[in-house]
């Protein structure tokens, strides 16, 4: 007998603080991010990763927002 597998997908956005001055500040990128997913309506969060790259201000600090909304298979 064969297993079947099973497939998920996972829906997802990034976003980022403008670039430049204030670019390093993490609490000004989770407030994008939670008006993002807000702005959703019903969703699922499966994951938040936040990640940086050095820039001449800082770190310039990034989000990945990893959800299902309601309705998807999953």
């Amino acid at each position: 007998m064969r297993e079947t597998t099973k497939h998920w997908t996972v829906r997802h956005f990034s976003q980022a603080n403008p670039a430049g001055p204030g670019c390093d500040s993490v609490p000004t990128l989770l407030r994008r991010l939670a008006d993002a997913i807000e702005g959703l309506g019903p969703a699922e969060v499966q994951d938040v990763v936040l990640s940086s790259e050095t820039t001449e201000h800082g770190p310039w600090w990034s989000g990945t927002v990893y959800f299902h909304l309601s309705g998807d298979e999953h």
